[in-house]
């Protein structure tokens, strides 16, 4: 039996596999539902010990899959927490550029719904 294992954290360092969180977690879906497939390919022929050592593989890479979207959400709440604190901080130092910024927003954004058929 053949199952190619396929694990993006393990093929880059582990700061370029959490630079891009959403790719990262794209490319881990994909190569979990790759070996998947192919582990329903290979196991309608495998009997008794394969069978056991297919089951292992793909606990394995289970575990492997949880552990890579832990660390990336992980990655997000901590890119988010440091956007909001960012944002607080500079809208304590300059609100009236926030309020100039959010009245430009809202005027834009008025305007292109009113333009809506």
């Amino acid at each position: 039996m053949q199952i190619t294992q396929n694990n993006p954290a393990s093929n880059a360092n582990s700061k370029d596999a959490t630079s891009e969180p959403s790719s990262g977690l794209a490319r881990e879906f994909h190569s979990f539902v790759a070996d998947i497939e192919d582990l329903v390919k290979a196991t309608t022929t495998l009997t008794g010990d394969e069978l056991n050592r297919a089951k292992a593989k793909l606990n394995q890479r289970i575990a492997s899959a949880k552990t890579t979207v832990e660390d990336m959400s992980e990655t997000i709440v901590n890119r988010a927490r440091k956007t909001a604190e960012t944002t607080n901080t500079y809208v304590h130092e300059k609100p009236w550029n926030a309020i100039g910024a959010s009245a430009a927003v809202g005027l834009l954004l008025g305007y292109l719904l009113a333009r809506r058929p």
